[in-house]
């Protein structure tokens, strides 16, 4: 404290957000709208990667001065000088969230992952979140004002490139308080986009009916949130009387689709275009599905992506499946993230792009390597039930897994009607999909949501595993 009084005293100009970075500056290194197709379809592979190495040298270089890295990597036996630049990424040892709170732990409340003092006068602004703590201790999320920014505009990148316009109303169900998801969305549409933004948040903090009566009112045309919500927020509109395309002029809809089936809900909102992408709090967006709808484009001019082995952690060819390990090649300023394996499960698309785009292209969510379930030998994500059971007709979307202590599973899924017959065909399908057999139990509407938290939670629990 007493270095910051002494700065102000000093005359030394404040910093604040808006001198923290050069719009124009961020503009040249993350192109957006038309000037980001030229660049995508325009670069070449060598470009592309003298681009990033450019720029994770620079974060290289804020690393080195966080505690947490030269302990990380320290550890390794690895000083500064042996990582000459991107070509030695594969040198330096991966993390994860279980790193990061061992670091709040050992050096509360911020842990020693940012690389600033809160009383240095010369810091840049920080933006601070937490995730949802669920599981446990919230984590701790940290954005400079530069980095954050970016994250912002590659954002809007996206929504521009899946055909947002500033005509149009959008309306967001991502959560706030102190999570990251409602605030960034936000930032994102106002500051990179010319879009009307409503910022409903989750059915806990404006109820469901209220979002359907808010999207009729304001004429909403799209729609942001996880795919969940977004198909239990169609179904309420439904039970309102409401027609789609008519109360409610909804175009298009983009968010966390993972394995959902985009057709189904695309028909549940009157033929609305559905778009995915993927990111997680501490990265932002990595990677989000185009206009030729043929995988999900890696900002590579932003994030350098991996795909490893969930056993050995070696390198997976396109078509198999691998944790994403990313390294944020724009976050110089706070927390610079290098090698962060977010045990997202998900496969790189070989092939040339519709668009004419060169960069890589992923499947997109396919589940989480630490929320996989064996099962008699097989493996398979609880995620992609839904999207399975979609083919049977009185399926109404929401189910449950359970694994007893014994690693028995059982599916738990709401029907409209149903009997033993129903039971035995959806039974037949799983262990036609899966390769395993199950115990499957029927629910009316409404009886899983206890145990989903579909109306509190942006990322409704699937599974239940009594094991752990």
């Amino acid at each position: 404290m007493r270095a910051y009084i002494d700065a102000v005293l000093q005359g030394k100009p404040m910093k604040t957000w808006f001198n923290a970075f050069d719009a124009d500056d961020l503009l040249r290194e993350h192109p957006i709208g038309e000037a980001f197709a030229a660049f995508a379809k325009n670069i070449s592979r060598d470009e592309l990667f003298a681009r990033q190495d450019r720029l994770f040298r620079r974060c290289l270089d804020c690393a080195w001065r966080t505690g947490f890295y030269r302990r990380l990597w320290g550890a390794e036996g690895i000083e500064p000088g042996d990582i000459g630049g991107l070509a030695d990424l594969g040198k330096l040892p991966v993390f994860d969230k279980s790193d990061l709170m061992a670091s709040l732990q050992a050096h509360p409340p911020f842990g020693d992952f940012g690389g600033f003092e809160l009383d240095d006068a010369d810091r840049p602004p920080v933006v601070m979140h937490t995730t949802s703590g669920t599981t446990g201790r919230p984590q701790v999320l940290l954005f400079g004002a530069k980095s954050r920014e970016v994250q912002n505009l590659l954002l809007g990148r996206l929504y521009r490139l899946q055909g947002l316009q500033a005509g149009d109303v959008v309306h967001s169900v991502y959560g706030h308080g102190m999570i990251n998801g409602g605030h960034y969305i936000r930032e994102a549409v106002l500051h990179w986009t010319n879009a009307v933004f409503m910022s409903a948040g989750t059915g806990i903090e404006t109820p469901s009916v209220r979002q359907v009566e808010l999207m009729k009112d304001f004429g909403a045309t799209v729609l942001v949130g996880f795919a969940d919500y977004l198909k239990r927020l169609a179904e309420v509109a439904q039970g309102e009387g409401l027609a789609m395309g008519k109360d409610i002029p909804m175009r298009l809809l983009s968010g966390q689709m993972g394995r959902e089936d985009k057709g189904l809900l695309s028909a549940l909102w009157g033929g609305a275009e559905c778009f995915d992408w993927y990111g997680v709090g501490d990265t932002g967006i990595i990677a989000g599905e185009g206009p030729d709808h043929d995988g999900l484009y890696v900002m590579e001019d932003a994030h350098c992506l991996e795909l490893l082995d969930i056993d050995s952690g070696d390198p997976v060819p396109p078509g198999d499946q691998g944790e994403m390990v990313c390294t944020c090649l724009f976050k110089d300023d706070v927390y610079p993230i290098i090698r962060f394996n977010t045990h997202d499960v998900s496969m790189e698309r070989s092939g040339a792009s519709g668009l004419g785009f060169n960069l890589r292209r992923i499947e997109g969510f396919m589940g989480r390597s630490d929320n996989m379930v064996k099962i008699k030998g097989i493996n398979f994500f609880p995620q992609a039930l839904g999207p399975l059971l979609d083919e049977v007709p009185q399926f109404l979307g929401e189910y449950i897994c359970r694994v007893n202590a014994d690693g028995h599973l059982t599916v738990t899924v709401e029907v409209r009607a149903g009997d033993q017959d129903l039971v035995n065909e959806m039974k037949a399908l799983l262990k036609r999909k899966l390769g395993i057999e199950v115990a499957l139990e029927l629910a009316s509407k409404g009886d899983t949501a206890a145990l989903t938290e579909i109306d509190r939670r942006q990322k409704p629990i699937r599974l239940i595993d009594e094991r752990r």
